[in-house]
C-alpha cells in the first residue's frame, strides 16, 4: 500500500539523521554540534519550502495526519475546568461529539468537538469521528443551556462526515442535522466554529452554523471527500488530487468566497509536529474573536450572523449574462 505521507519523507529522514547523531554522540562522546546545527538549519528550510507550496490535495492529507491535535488535545491544553456533559435525554451518547463546560482565556463557555479517537479501541467508541443522530441532538442541547446562561459557544469540528448507516437513519440522522443548522442560526448567544482536521459534508454542518468560522491551515471544509468527488465525476477514485482542487476546500479558497473568516497558521511542519505551540494559537484566536463578538448587542449579533449566511454563494442574473 502507498504511503499517504510520501510527501513528508524528506523531512522524516533528516529528523532520523539529527536523531542518530545526537544519540552517536552521546554514546561515544564525539562532539557533533556542528554537523547537527546544519542538518537543523537545512531541515528548518525544506519544512518552510515544503509547507509554502502544499497543493489542496496534500492539505486534505495533513488534515487525517493520525497524529494531528484532536479536540481532547485541545480541551486538555486551552480549557481550563472542563466538566463533561453527556447523552441527548432520548437515547443515548454519543462518544464522537465531546460536550462539557469551561473555560478558555478567562472566558465561560460550552465546548462542542468532534472526536475520531487515538487507538482502535477510542476510534471504535467514537466511530472513527463519524458522529450518529444522538451526537447532534446532545451538542443542540448543551448549545441550548449555553444560551441560557449566556455563555459563547465553541465547536471544533473534525469528521470525515455523519455515519450514514441504517441505524443512524432509522434514529433520524438527516432531521437532527437538518434541525441543527435552523437552532444554530437562531441561536442567542455568540458560537465560534474552528475547523480543527477534516470538515466533511452534512457531519459539518451540524455543528458548523456560527458568527465566526476559523480553520487551520491544513484542515478543509467540503460538502464531499476528494475521494467520493473523483468517483462520481470521473468514475476513478485515483483523481483524489484533481477533484480536491476543483473543490476548492481549502481555507485561502473558503475565505475568498465568504465561508471562512479567518485561517489559524499552523507552527512549521504543520499541527501534528507541534502540538502545543498549536494549541495556543488556537486559543489566541479564539478568545479574541470571542472577545469582539460579546461586545455585540445580541440583536447585532443575530443580524450580522444572518447577514453573513445569505452572502455567501453567487445570484447570476441570465438574461444580464446573456446580454
Amino acid at each position: 500500500m502507498s504511503n499517504p505521507f510520501d510527501f513528508l519523507e524528506p523531512l522524516v529522514e533528516l529528523e532520523s539523521k539529527i536523531v542518530e547523531l545526537e544519540r552517536l554522540s552521546e554514546t561515544t562522546g564525539l562532539s557533533m554540534s556542528g554537523e547537527v546545527q546544519s542538518l537543523r538549519e537545512k531541515l528548518s528550510a525544506e519544512t518552510r519550502r515544503m509547507f509554502s507550496s502544499l497543493t489542496p490535495w496534500q492539505r486534505v492529507q495533513l488534515s487525517r495526519h493520525p497524529l494531528r491535535p484532536q479536540s481532547s488535545d485541545y480541551i486538555d491544553q486551552i480549557i481550563e475546568d472542563f466538566v463533561p456533559l453527556s447523552g441527548d435525554r432520548a437515547f443515548g451518547d454519543d462518544e464522537a461529539i465531546i460536550c462539557g463546560l469551561g473555560t478558555i482565556g478567562g472566558h465561560q463557555c460550552m465546548l462542542i468537538g468532534q472526536q475520531k479517537g487515538k487507538d482502535v479501541h477510542e476510534r471504535r467508541r467514537c466511530n472513527f469521528g463519524m458522529p450518529h443522530p444522538e451526537g447532534y441532538r446532545k451538542a443542540m442541547s448543551k448549545m441550548r443551556l449555553a444560551e441560557k446562561f449566556g455563555l459563547g459557544v465553541l465547536c471544533l469540528i473534525n469528521t470525515p462526515g455523519a455515519f450514514p448507516g441504517v441505524d443512524a437513519e432509522e434514529r433520524g440522522q438527516s432531521i437532527a442535522i437538518a434541525e441543527n443548522i435552523r437552532d444554530m442560526a437562531l441561536l442567542r448567544t455568540p458560537v465560534i466554529i474552528v475547523v480543527i482536521g477534516e470538515g466533511g459534508s452534512g457531519g459539518a454542518l451540524g455543528i458548523g452554523v456560527g458568527d465566526r468560522m476559523l480553520m487551520l491551515e491544513n484542515s478543509y471544509f467540503s460538502v464531499i471527500s476528494p475521494e467520493g468527488c473523483a468517483a462520481i465525476l470521473w468514475k476513478d477514485g485515483n483523481k483524489k488530487d484533481l477533484a480536491a482542487q476543483r473543490l476548492g476546500l481549502t481555507g485561502q479558497e473558503l475565505k475568498r468566497h465568504g465561508i471562512v473568516d479567518e485561517i489559524i497558521e499552523e507552527p512549521a511542519g504543520g499541527a501534528h509536529r507541534q502540538p502545543v505551540q498549536m494549541a495556543h494559537l488556537l486559543r489566541d484566536a479564539v478568545v479574541r474573536n470571542l472577545v469582539e463578538l460579546k461586545a455585540l448587542d445580541i440583536e447585532e449579533l443575530l443580524e450580522r450572523r444572518y447577514r453573513k449566511h445569505r452572502s455567501i454563494g453567487m445570484v447570476i442574473d441570465q438574461s444580464v449574462a446573456q446580454a
